[in-house]
């Protein structure tokens, strides 16, 4: 079974963290490039970081600027930072409230199938918020979670975007718990248009208890990669 170092990071900066996962991610491309280099089969650690940072706007390598509505002094004036940064996906939102992932994993010791790990990701949210009573699915076409899918009411709670080199993964998900959804105004979500941002606040009109979110999302993670967790 594979071993998944677990870390709640806090409340912290976004460079702090992206610069963190970096490091982690290579560490473990470094020597998986040596096994191969030297014939070897040194193991691998994975790693599971769970954080929340102050306000930040993420574009992804493949996204478009224009997705951002606002300038930046705008931003300076909201207390918000803006990144273009190396994931897949467009533009995205990260505030306090909001349980942002990072799953570091080797998925040579998962299964190597990229899809297999969204939809793994996808399926551990969709089974939290069902431990709290919100029904969500998959939108056709479009990754993350969802709620209200074939109604005139369609609203995004997770967005999803990820980096992966030699079956490395970094970046991940970012679900929307207590957050201050005013933020999401100054962006076209994702670069969908069409379709409204959510909650799990809104969802149930009242504040939740992000730690006990957090503890049911990492027990679902862990049951659907079938990993076990380690101290590091």
């Amino acid at each position: 079974m594979p071993k998944v170092v677990f870390q709640d990071l806090g409340l912290i900066d976004y460079k702090e963290a992206w610069d963190y996962q970096e490091k982690r991610f290579n560490e473990i491309l470094d020597i998986k490039k040596n096994n191969r280099k030297e014939n070897r089969k040194d193991p691998t650690l994975s790693y599971l970081l769970f954080c929340e940072h102050p306000h930040v706007y993420t574009l992804g390598k493949s996204g478009d600027e224009n997705n951002l509505l606002v300038n930046e002094n705008y931003l300076k004036s909201r207390g918000a930072t803006f990144y273009k940064i190396n994931r897949g996906g467009d533009i995205t939102y990260h505030g306090p409230g909001q349980i942002v992932g990072y799953p570091i994993l080797d998925l040579d010791n998962f299964f190597t199938d990229i899809h297999k790990y969204l939809r793994y990701l996808e399926e551990a949210v969709i089974l939290t918020l069902a431990d709290y009573g919100i029904k969500s699915t998959r939108s056709d076409g479009e990754t993350g979670v969802w709620l209200g899918v074939g109604t005139n009411n369609v609203r995004k709670i997770c967005a999803l975007g990820v980096r992966s080199s030699r079956w490395v993964t970094m970046h991940g998900f970012a679900f929307n718990v207590n957050c201050d959804l005013s933020y999401f105004g100054n962006i076209i979500p994702c670069g969908i248009a069409d379709k409204s941002v959510t909650s799990m606040q809104k969802e149930l009109g009242d504040e939740v208890d992000i730690h006990e979110v957090k503890f049911n999302l990492k027990s679902h993670l862990k049951d659907l990669f079938d990993f076990h967790f380690i101290n590091g």
